[in-house]
């Protein structure tokens, strides 16, 4: 049975860091490589004229930011937030401006990354999805 690294650690009460030292510690401690981030997936319909030509097309997205309110850390004082109701999280809406290339074929996915207004990278992972000709 291996000892627990962190057995005297302080324990740390705010209730959205929970998952995240649990992640932190497994990581310290583990031997194999951190796990990557996820991305965010999200598809995109084009016209055959716009993947024949290419385009630069808008995308809306919501994006997982740090709570305005709270900071992030789920509660304000000793009460649970009320804006991320104790996640520490938030969405926010975020425009995306998206190359899709010329010649692009249906089911192509582009990868990406796009900045949070507080500084965050986010990785993101367009599908291609061409419609049909009316």
């Amino acid at each position: 049975m291996k000892a627990d690294p962190f057995h005297d650690e302080v324990a740390i009460d705010f209730p959205s860091t929970g998952r995240f030292v649990e992640r932190v510690r497994e990581a310290f401690a583990s031997e194999g490589a951190p796990r990557a981030n996820e991305a965010v997936q999200a598809a995109l319909w084009v016209s055959p004229v716009q993947a024949w030509r290419g385009a630069i097309l808008p995308l809306d997205l919501a994006l997982t930011a740090p709570c305005s309110l709270c900071g992030g850390r789920g509660e304000t004082w000793a009460e649970r937030c009320t804006a991320c109701d104790g996640s520490g999280n938030e969405e926010i809406p975020y425009l995306l401006r998206v190359v899709v290339p010329r010649g692009v074929a249906d089911g192509t996915r582009l990868r990406m990354r796009a900045r949070t207004p507080e500084g965050t990278s986010v990785r993101v992972e367009v599908t291609v999805m061409v419609t049909s000709a009316p």
